[in-house]
């Protein structure tokens, strides 16, 4: 029964409830996000993830990068760095804490970096400065390479000890530049135009080590590539590492991934150039040697034709009786084969004939039948085991079962209700009892309750 003070409150959320909520609405509401500020709060723990704080003057927000996500991060980010996150906005139930999960990290600026990259690049390529028809094929073995770089980098000391092991006999000049910061941009311009008039080098390695997008950003500027695409010597761009692309690297006639692999590139192999070398006078030797033989034995061949001519008819003759028995050893063995082949035919045709498909089918069919007879025989027989026993199963569960074990079943003969209570009953009322056969029909004389004896 309901009490008349029920609580007509609205029913209260529990803590999860609210949370998981909140978490939807969150989640629904904000796709994906761009927001910029102040790293704060950093910690690795050995799971690989990263949490940290996204700050600025006025307020902060939790965020968690996952190691799936961070392992793209070539630089680790420091505390204050100002950063550009790109990220889902979400809840983390648990805690009940507003974070944002973080899918990209950069550092503040990067973006409008590499906006200005895409739109130099996508300039450059409609006036064809990256067309393949206009680039310069690279010598195959350099008479004089030149190299635009720092003169204390690590790209010249790269480059030169891939040449002194490849190469040591080609000359190299260096044409020393800044490669990083403000004033690198015209110095690198500066020393592509004095490698040109110096006039000596004929192919020009541009390039230095790896660094960040800011570090190399030298050589995504328009004048350097203006310079490289205007150069007459062959250029060949070696800016940074494998993973780095420049606006050099597009106007170049070659890119090499690293100051390395260019000084691969552009220099001959001494060694291989030995055993080319080698190999050239082994073969001008065997050729030589195997021309003298030819020469030799056509001598002979020659001096050998100068005899008798009845000589050479009885050899004529001698040939062609030897042509016709081989003749007639090639016709008696194409026969054969012939016969051999007419014979396996007809053993297919037999193999294919249709009374022997009628026959396989008859036996098949033979062997289903059976096969069907057995499984109906196996199916009836268990559906007849099953119904014996639900039968038997039935039997022991049954009341009249336990009527017949002694037992009655007694009811009020006014409205036929079974009677299990004495309390159930007056004196004087009628009552049906149901035996295992038959019934009884009795007046209650007395009613006793459970603990009180009868007289």
């Amino acid at each position: 029964m309901n009490s008349p003070f029920q609580d007509s409150r609205p029913r209260a959320l529990s803590v999860s409830e609210l949370n998981h909520q909140a978490k939807h609405l969150l989640e629904t509401s904000f796709m994906q996000v761009w927001v910029e500020g102040e790293l704060s709060g950093f910690s690795r723990p050995s799971s690989g993830h990263w949490y940290f704080s996204l700050k600025d003057r006025k307020c902060q927000v939790r965020c968690a990068m996952f190691r799936g996500s961070n392992q793209r991060i070539r630089e680790l980010p420091k505390e204050g760095d100002q950063i550009r996150i790109r990220g889902k906005v979400t809840l983390y139930e648990n805690r009940g804490d507003f974070q944002i999960i973080v899918e990209h990290l950069e550092p503040a600026g990067l973006g409008a970096l590499q906006q200005a990259f895409e739109e130099l690049k996508r300039k450059l390529q409609l006036e064809g400065l990256f067309d393949a028809a206009r680039k310069k094929p690279i010598p195959a073995v350099p008479r004089h390479i030149g190299v635009v770089t720092s003169p204390t980098g690590a790209a010249i000391h790269d480059i030169l000890t891939v040449l002194a092991r490849r190469c040591p006999a080609i000359p190299v000049t260096l044409y020393p530049t800044a490669v990083q910061g403000k004033a690198a941009t015209a110095d690198i311009v500066r020393a592509i135009q004095q490698a040109q008039a110096h006039g000596v080098a004929d192919v020009l390695v541009i390039g230095r080590g790896g660094g960040s997008l800011e570090d190399l950003w030298c050589f995504n500027e328009e004048s350097v590539a203006r310079a490289i695409a205007d150069c007459s010597i062959p250029t060949v761009s070696a800016v940074g590492h494998e993973v780095d692309v420049t606006i050099a690297d597009f106007v170049a006639d070659l890119r090499a991934p690293t100051p390395s692999a260019a000084a691969e590139k552009i220099s001959p192999d001494q060694r291989e150039w030995s055993r080319r070398v080698d190999e050239t006078q082994a073969r001008l030797a065997n050729a030589i040697r195997r021309s003298l033989q030819r020469l030799d034995t056509q001598m002979t061949h020659l001096t050998a034709r100068l005899r008798d001519p009845r000589r050479e008819l009885m050899d004529k003759a001698q040939r062609m009786d030897e042509l016709d028995m081989r003749l007639g050893k090639a016709m008696t063995g194409i026969l054969g084969q012939q016969e051999l082949r007419m014979n396996h035919l007809k053993q297919r045709l037999l193999m294919q004939s249709p009374s022997r498909h009628l026959d396989h089918g008859r036996d098949r069919l033979e062997r289903m039948r059976d096969k069907l007879h057995d499984a109906i025989r196996q199916r009836l027989d268990r559906h007849h085991d099953k119904l014996s026993h639900t039968s038997q199963t039935l039997h022991v569960v049954s009341p009249l079962a336990t009527l017949g074990r002694g037992y009655a079943i007694t009811r009020r003969e006014r409205d036929g209700a079974i009677i299990r209570d004495a309390s159930e009953v007056a004196k004087g009322e009628s009552i049906t009892t149901r035996l295992a056969k038959g019934d009884l029909t009795a007046t209650v004389t007395g009613v006793h309750p459970p603990n009180e004896p009868a007289d």
